[in-house]
């Protein structure tokens, strides 16, 4: 078989690099949590980080403002109501102040994060799911309906909630053994599981009826994700011979892999996340500190090999950051942020195009989903799908700084009223210059607003003097 890696093809993606966070960007001084379980263990969004901690007495995870990083104190405010480890959290795609967990005590809670972050620890929470008879290990939010979530427990079931009412609507009772890992299509009409009996299924979550299933006998499944509307899924997995591989699956045939190919001889879980805008699928390994990345094709060779990102510092897990929080203006399609077990750190990876941005990059920035759900927990229970509700980026692009304010440091003395030294250094610079940008277009922003608010207040006040005399 021709290996992916040799067949080349042009690609405007060809030459991402992935770039870790200085340590002014890192979130240092976290107990992590040791669980052995094979999950995240972080969630952000682009307000929160969110991360499961050591913790005596039941479960907790810390949720730290997304643009604090630094030392966090060690007694920093937790969210920590569970009575058992917490096993899985994940953030609600629509509102950013919403973040679900699950936990051996055998439930999923819903907890409102208040603006700012906690000011003290967190027990109660906005909505407790009580519904398994084992621990709780995944979550899993619908992609375009607020008001599902789902959950899998040791119990072999997955349990379907609808949070308007706060109630299970549906179980999913098809699996024989513990379930590893969920994934839903683009419109959540479908659901992908891998399962502890080495078995693939695609699953009709409202009726739950398994569509199509594939018999890995050979291999054992471990991670599987939906590849956005290409109708195909990946899987990640152990060969017979004990090597990590990855194969890809037609969703309406899973008689055979339509191919499949072995990474390497290292024991740790592959965790697959997929950009569906920018059709790139990257493989994290458990355990090591690589990030493989390809561009994913409906036609051969499928999976295009781009480059790999290499870090001596173990990942325990990954979390990932919507696209809608993506520095545009530094055309960064992708942004992981990378537990650190032994160093107790928290480290943002940047996947970037490398190329200049003095317009906004259309091509690499698409139509991306934003917080806005598309239907309601009641249409979708009733056999609705939509797709979801899509926003451009391109307002959060910000222009590079115009070439006369690239001024020498002899001529540079305050911008607006803020001291640079002399001997600061080239770096501090750039970003304390970035930082006053920053600040002065969102006022600008604001003042835009204010304005246009005032004109429709002339306006309506005209309106209404016309009323007043006819």
């Amino acid at each position: 078989m021709m290996s992916w890696h040799s067949m080349y093809k042009s690609s405007k993606f060809r030459h991402v690099y992935g770039k870790a966070g200085s340590r002014e960007q890192c979130y240092e001084g976290i107990p992590i949590t040791h669980s052995v379980h094979d999950n995240h263990f972080c969630a952000v969004n682009p307000k929160f980080l969110a991360v499961v901690t050591e913790s005596a007495g039941g479960g907790a995870f810390l949720v730290i403002p997304l643009h604090k990083p630094g030392r966090i104190d060690p007694h920093h405010p937790k969210v920590c109501g569970h009575q058992g480890s917490v096993m899985d959290i994940r953030w609600s795609p629509f509102m950013d102040n919403i973040i679900a967990s699950s936990s051996e005590d055998c439930t999923v809670r819903i907890w409102q994060i208040p603006d700012g972050g906690l000011r003290r620890n967190m027990t109660e929470a906005l909505m407790i799911l009580i519904g398994h008879s084992r621990r709780v290990g995944l979550i899993e939010w619908h992609p375009t309906c607020s008001g599902i979530l789902l959950s899998a427990g040791y119990d072999c079931k997955i349990l379907i909630w609808n949070l308007e009412e706060g109630v299970a609507v549906k179980m999913i009772d098809s699996h024989p053994d513990v379930i590893l890992c969920m994934s839903f299509n683009t419109d959540g009409s479908l659901l992908a599981t891998s399962c502890k009996d080495k078995k693939l299924r695609i699953i009709d979550p409202r009726s739950g009826k398994v569509l199509q299933e594939a018999d890995c006998k050979s291999t054992r499944v471990n991670r599987v994700v939906f590849l956005g509307n290409l109708k195909r899924v990946l899987t990640t997995g152990v060969s017979r011979w004990n090597t990590r591989q990855i194969a890809l699956w037609d969703q309406e045939d899973l008689s055979a892999p339509i191919t499949e190919e072995e990474i390497d001889g290292l024991s740790g879980v592959l965790f697959p996340f997929y950009d569906a805008d920018t059709h790139m699928l990257y493989l994290a390994g458990k355990g090591d500190g690589n990030i493989r990345y390809y561009e994913v094709s409906p036609e051969k060779p499928f999976l295009q090999f781009l480059m790999e990102f290499r870090s001596p510092a173990p990942q325990k897990g990954l979390g990932v950051m919507p696209k809608r929080g993506m520095d545009v203006s530094e055309c960064e399609i992708f942004r992981f942020y990378k537990l650190v077990t032994l160093k107790g750190l928290v480290e943002p990876i940047s996947m970037i195009v490398p190329r200049r941005s003095e317009t906004y990059q259309e091509d690499i920035f698409p139509m991306t989903a934003g917080t806005e759900s598309a239907l309601s927990a009641a249409e979708w229970l009733s056999g609705i799908d939509r797709g979801p509700q899509l926003i451009s980026l391109k307002e959060a692009y910000k222009r590079p700084n115009p070439a006369g304010l690239r001024a020498s440091k002899r001529d540079r003395r305050t911008v607006k009223g803020i001291d640079l030294l002399e001997n600061i250094t080239p770096n501090t610079d750039k970003e304390l210059l970035k930082m006053v940008f920053k600040q002065q277009d969102e006022i600008r922003k604001l003042k835009d607003e204010l304005g246009e608010k005032d004109e429709r207040i002339r306006q309506l006040e005209l309106e209404l003097k016309n009323l007043r005399n006819t």
